[in-house]
C-alpha cells in the first residue's frame, strides 16, 4: 500500500476473496482531493484496481483553503515516502501563539516531525496525485457521479455507480467497493441519503495569500480583539497566509473581498496589517460543524470532508481526511485479496475508530473557534482563564498538542487487551531501520527482541506472508505488531511504553 508499486504489482492478477466476478474495478474513489488521492493511491500500491472520479476537469486546480500539515500527518507521509520531500518545500512552524497569552511549543512533540508544516494544500496534492498515477490509478477528471447503487440481489455483491461526463454522456462502473472524498457538498452521501447534521458556526470568513512589507512575529499568530479575529502564518516563500473575521461584517460568501478588508480586519485583531500586499489569491467563505452519523453503509464508506467538517482553527481538517484515508486503505486492501479472517469486523472498524476521532475534532477546532470569538466580558474571563491553565499545567498542554497535531490520538482497545493496543507507534528504532522506513511497504511489522525469534501470533488480521518481522535495536522484550497506518495491533510484555 504505501510505497512505490513494482511492475509485478500492477500486472499480476489478484485472486480476490469473492472470486472473480463481473467487476469493471476492485473501488471507485469519488474525489480527488488530498483524502481521495492518498486513499486511491495505498490501494493501488497494494494492488488493487482504482478508479478515481472527479467532478473537476484536469486542468483546474482545487482550490486551496489548507495550510498546514500536522505533524501525524507528517508521519503517515513519511510510512509512504513523501514527507522529507514535502518539508523541504514548506516552513516548519516549531511554536503557536493564541490570544496573546498563550504560546504552545510544538517542539516537545515525540516525532520525526516536531513542528507544523506551513504549506498550501496543492503541494500534498501534487505529491499524492504523482503517486496515484505512477501506481496506476485510473483518473476519471470531468466527471460526476450521478447516482449508485448496491443492490443486494447482485452476485457477487457489488456497488455501481452512475455517472456522467463532460459532454452529458452517462456510464455505469460496477465496483466491490466504492468511497466518498467527494467533499462537503458530497454527492455519495446524498445518493445514500445519509443526513450531515451540525450548524454553521462562523460566517463571513475572508482569506488571503498576501506580501507583507513588515515581518510579523515568527510564530504562527493567532489573536482576537475588538469584535474581530485573525491569524497569519509564512509559507516560506515570502507570501503569508492571513485569515480573519468581522462580527460586524457578516455577508453572504458572495460578496467580493477587498484587500483593504482584510487589511482592517488584521489591523483591529493583531495590531498590525504588515503592509500586506499583491495579494495572490482571495475569497470568502462560511465555516459548520458537521458529521455524518455513519461512515459505512454496506459496501460504501465515507472519509474526510464528505463524513465531517470543522471550523479551520487548529488547522485539522485537512489532516483528518488524511488520516481517515490511511485507516481505511489497509482495510479494504485487506478485505479485497483476502488476507482478512474477518472482513466484515475489520471494515466495520474503521467508522468504529475514525468516526470518534471526527467527534473529537469538531469539538477541539470548535472550541478553538469560539474563544477566538470572544466578546462578552465572561467569555473573554473564559478564554483567559483557559490560556492560563494551558500555558502552565504541563499534562494540560500536552494533551492540547496531542489532539491538534495528532499525536495524541489512540483508538479503543479491546477489553483485556494489552495496554499499548490502538496507540500510535512512534517511529521506532530497529535493527532492520527506522519502522516508519519498514511501513513503507504497507505490511504489518511484528516487532520481537533483538536475541529471539519474532513471535506468532493469531491476532493479526493478515496472511503471514503480509507480515514483516523485525527486531529492537536495543534489550527491550516487548513484542509489538503494528498495523500498516502506524498504530499498535497487538502486543505482549510488561514495559509501560514505546
Amino acid at each position: 500500500m504505501p510505497g512505490k508499486p513494482s511492475t509485478a504489482a500492477r500486472t499480476t492478477p489478484i485472486e480476490h476473496a469473492d472470486g472473480p466476478g463481473p467487476f469493471d474495478t476492485d473501488v471507485i474513489v469519488v474525489g480527488a482531493g488530498p483524502t481521495g488521492l492518498l486513499l486511491a493511491g495505498d490501494l493501488a500500491c497494494a494492488g488493487v484496481s482504482v478508479t478515481l472520479v472527479e467532478r473537476r476537469p484536469r486542468e483546474i486546480s482545487n482550490l486551496t483553503r489548507a495550510f498546514g500539515v500536522h505533524a501525524r500527518t507528517l508521519e503517515l507521509l513519511d510510512a509512504r515516502g513523501l514527507a522529507d520531500e514535502l518539508v523541504a518545500k514548506g516552513t516548519p512552524i516549531t511554536g503557536l501563539r493564541l490570544f496573546r497569552r498563550l504560546s504552545l511549543d510544538l517542539g516537545t512533540l515525540p516525532s520525526r516531525f516536531p513542528f507544523l508544516l506551513i504549506t498550501p494544500q496543492y503541494e500534498v496534492e501534487r505529491l499524492l496525485e504523482r503517486r496515484a498515477q505512477s501506481a496506476g490509478v485510473d483518473f476519471r477528471h470531468g466527471t460526476e457521479l450521478t447516482g449508485l447503487d448496491q443492490s443486494p440481489t447482485h452476485t457477487p455483491a457489488s456497488v455501481t455507480a452512475e455517472l456522467r461526463g463532460e459532454d452529458g454522456t452517462r456510464s455505469t462502473l460496477r465496483a466491490r467497493y466504492l468511497v466518498g472524498a467527494d467533499g462537503v457538498r458530497s454527492g455519495v452521501r446524498t445518493a445514500l441519503g445519509l443526513p450531515f447534521p451540525g450548524v454553521s458556526v462562523i460566517r463571513s470568513i475572508v482569506l488571503a495569500d498576501v506580501r507583507l512589507a513588515e515581518e510579523p512575529p515568527g510564530l504562527l499568530t493567532v489573536n482576537g480583539a475588538g469584535g474581530t479575529f485573525a491569524f497569519m502564518a509564512p509559507f516560506g516563500d515570502g507570501w503569508y497566509r492571513v485569515m480573519g473575521w468581522d462580527r460586524t461584517r457578516q455577508v453572504p460568501d458572495s460578496e467580493p473581498v477587498t484587500l483593504d478588508e482584510v487589511r482592517e480586519i488584521a489591523r483591529r485583531a493583531l495590531g498590525s496589517d504588515f503592509g500586506m500586499h499583491d495579494a495572490r489569491w482571495i475569497s470568502r467563505f462560511h465555516s459548520d460543524e458537521r458529521q455524518a452519523p455513519a461512515y459505512r453503509a454496506g459496501r460504501v464508506f465515507l472519509a474526510g470532508d464528505a463524513a465531517h467538517v470543522h471550523s479551520p482553527a487548529g488547522g485539522q481538517g485537512m489532516n483528518t481526511g488524511l488520516q481517515d484515508a490511511a485507516n481505511l486503505s489497509w482495510k479494504l486492501a485487506s478485505v479485497i485479496q483476502g488476507l482478512a479472517p474477518e472482513p466484515e469486523a475489520l471494515l466495520d472498524s474503521y467508522e468504529s475508530e475514525r468516526h470518534p476521532v471526527g467527534r473529537m475534532v469538531l469539538r477541539s477546532s470548535g472550541a478553538i473557534v469560539r474563544l477566538a470569538m470572544a466578546h462578552t466580558p465572561l467569555q473573554r474571563a473564559a478564554r483567559s482563564l483557559a490560556a492560563r491553565v494551558i500555558g502552565s499545567i504541563r499534562p494540560a498542554a500536552r494533551k492540547a498538542l496531542g489532539v491538534v497535531s495528532g499525536i495524541g490520538i489512540s483508538y479503543r482497545a479491546p477489553r483485556g487487551a494489552h495496554p499499548l493496543t490502538g496507540r500510535r507507534a512512534p517511529d521506532l528504532r530497529l535493527a532492520e531501520g527506522r519502522l516508519y522506513e519498514l511501513l513503507r511497504k504497507g505490511e504489518f511489522v511484528l516487532i520481537g527482541p533483538a536475541d529471539e525469534a519474532a513471535p506468532e501470533t493469531a491476532a493479526a488480521p493478515a496472511a503471514p506472508g503480509r507480515v514483516i518481522r523485525a527486531h529492537w535495536a536495543s534489550g527491550r522484550r516487548t513484542a509489538l505488531l503494528v498495523r500498516p497506518d502506524g498504530y499498535i495491533a497487538w502486543a505482549t510484555g510488561r514495559e509501560p511504553a514505546v
